[in-house]
């Protein structure tokens, strides 16, 4: 049975326990990681999130107490008092920080008992991700995941500080909201005080903020929950966190630098990394170009060359039908992966690009003999020679080659260059590459409806010298918006907003959206710009991704407390489930059964 903490006070955790306290009577509690009955001595290692200490039951000095320890079992609750003492040379354990001391026990109290867990609660356990997830709690426990939601919270914490130094004000906008176009679908809340009417959830506070700046605030910030219903990946949750700030009064310029000044600080926090400011700044048709991605990994070279004018008049037939039709042609070398590459990865380089959409993927070794490959017959000496001085060419490297209209030559070139530096092994472990990605399109087709939409949202200000092309070529439209690329990852993004109702109720109608659907949806947005909106401009960085990057992880749920499946599924609570049709009847709701 379970007894009382009463008479008993913790006054130290687990890890604190060392030589600085030797010989004081101590009182720790914590979980059973192991428990080793020698024959005489039994050890326990108690466990809390601090760290592990070892304790000592002696049957010569406390037999009644080391009677009771051979009930304990492991992730038993236990409250254990002892006087702290050094270990015996031969016990000395130097990779745990607690490993020159342990703890001789007096008393012991079982604060709660455990059943045996599913899986061992250690670090080198393998557990299948479906059951960590199920038994969350448990695996929380284990030291390397909780590694991690500390680290998580040292950024929330340094966050808050460095944005109260700059005057910024936290301010909690609504979570029960109205429905807006935002790029994914809404999560939607049915109202049952307002029947047949729905709330939805946030996917950002956009518009809230903007009101706020609206308002007065100046400057605001928020550690805001978002939520998205989209499909899912290992970078990506239903429900995720933002740390959302806007600001009034600031350029674009100012804005990038204060941004940066905070990565600096989360950097230097936390890994100890002083990084070079300012950023590195790549415009958005830059990146496309040379890295096949408006969110390029620079932690390795690779970069896709141009080659229009080396191959303006080539014979082979594939550069020759890509230009006639307005397309281009491009290569990314890799350097002496002539040595490194079998046939079949390339090969599967290959099949790659085709299933990307690529009618193939051709490609050239550099031997002292010169190009040899399936592409090589078709090539004249004059553009071999072309080639080589675009790309800075050496003997041993591979060449490949990209031929069709710029976006799908960027899709295919950029994955076929990340794929390349895996396969080279060409990214440095613990390396950070950080770049801000500018001038974006202001719009982009939209392939299902055929209308434009929003790059990044429809609140985005244009570039004021693009406004003229705003209704008669929104191609031309460059916007005033922003990403932060991290290795890859973009971590955040932002923009400069549109604080004049006549320039947002022209994008509106870029967009498709007519003067009566524009006030149905934005009314108190439009109504709010005519009465003195100031110049503003923000960022929102995923706390979650962020997160991950720097604890190392490979995916979110990684540093999301109980996060979802892939199928959006909570497998520790059995969310989402169906609810009593009393629920659905007060709400004014029926659910359709499917058939079959």
């Amino acid at each position: 049975m379970p007894q009382s903490m009463t008479g008993l006070k913790r006054d130290f955790y687990c890890g604190q326990i060392d030589l600085s306290i030797l010989d004081q009577e101590v009182t720790v509690m914590g979980w059973v990681q192991h428990r080793r009955d020698h024959g005489g001595l039994v050890f326990i290692d108690l466990r809390d999130r601090t760290g592990l200490v070892q304790t000592v039951f002696n049957p010569q000095e406390d037999p009644q107490t080391h009677e009771k320890s051979h009930d304990v079992r492991a992730e038993y609750v236990l409250a254990l008092r002892g006087r702290v003492r050094r270990r015996p040379p031969e016990m000395v354990n130097p990779k745990l920080p607690t490993g020159e001391v342990e703890i001789f026990i007096r008393e012991l109290r079982v604060l709660n008992e455990a059943q045996t867990p599913p899986f061992i609660v250690e670090d080198h356990a393998e557990v299948n991700e479906s059951v960590r997830l199920r038994y969350r709690y448990l695996d929380l426990r284990r030291p390397s995941v909780l590694k991690n939601f500390i680290l998580r919270d040292k950024i929330t914490q340094l966050t808050r500080s460095y944005l109260s130094d700059l005057g910024f004000l936290e301010v909690e906008t609504p979570i029960l909201t109205k429905s807006t176009p935002e790029g994914a679908r809404d999560y939607l809340v049915p109202s049952r005080l307002n029947r047949g009417s729905f709330y939805a959830l946030p996917q950002s506070p956009q518009l809230f903020k903007q009101l706020l700046m609206i308002a007065g605030f100046d400057r605001y910030y928020q550690i805001v929950k978002c939520f998205r219903d989209e499909d899912l990946r290992a970078d990506r949750q239903p429900e995720f966190t933002q740390i959302d700030l806007e600001t009034s009064f600031l350029d674009q310029d100012s804005i990038l630098e204060l941004l940066e000044g905070y990565i600096a600080l989360i950097f230097k926090k936390i890994l100890d990394i002083e990084l070079k400011r300012p950023f590195l700044r790549i415009p958005f048709s830059e990146a496309m170009t040379s890295y096949g991605s408006d969110k390029p990994d620079l932690r390795y070279g690779l970069e896709i060359v141009e080659l229009n004018n080396e191959l303006a008049h080539s014979k082979a037939q594939v550069f020759q039908e890509a230009l006639k039709r307005g397309g281009c042609a491009r290569a990314l070398r890799a350097p002496g992966a002539a040595s490194k590459l079998s046939r079949k990865q390339l090969d599967d380089l290959v099949a790659l690009a085709i299933s990307l959409g690529a009618k193939g993927l051709a490609w050239l070794r550099a031997t002292n003999e010169g190009f040899q490959g399936p592409l090589a017959k078709f090539l004249s000496e004059e553009e071999n020679k072309a080639i080589s001085k675009a790309l800075g060419v050496e003997i041993g490297d591979v060449i490949f080659f990209g031929a069709d209209q710029p976006e799908m030559v960027s899709h295919v070139l950029g994955q076929i260059r990340v794929k390349l530096a895996k396969d080279l092994n060409l990214i440095a472990p613990k390396a950070y590459s950080l770049a801000w990605i500018t001038n974006f399109p202001m719009f982009e087709r939209d392939p299902e409806t055929k209308r434009w939409a929003a790059k990044h949202h429809p609140f985005t200000a244009p570039m004021e010298s693009d406004l003229a092309f705003l209704e008669s070529d929104p191609a031309l439209v460059r916007a005033q918006a922003y990403d932060l690329v991290l290795n890859g990852n973009e971590i955040g993004g932002g923009s400069i907003r549109i604080h004049s109702r006549s320039i947002q109720e022209r994008v509106f109608k870029v967009l498709g959206l007519k003067k009566e659907e524009a006030k149905e949806k934005f009314s108190f947005l439009l109504e709010a710009l005519t009465y003195g909106a100031p110049p503003h401009g923000g960022c929102a960085f995923g706390l979650d991704r962020l997160t991950m990057i720097l604890a190392g992880a490979s995916s979110l749920r990684e540093v999301i407390a109980f996060p979802k499946t892939q199928k959006a599924a909570c497998p520790l609570t059995d969310a989402p489930n169906l609810v009593d049709d009393r629920q659905l009847l007060e709400l004014g709701l029926k659910v359709e059964k499917e058939e079959g």
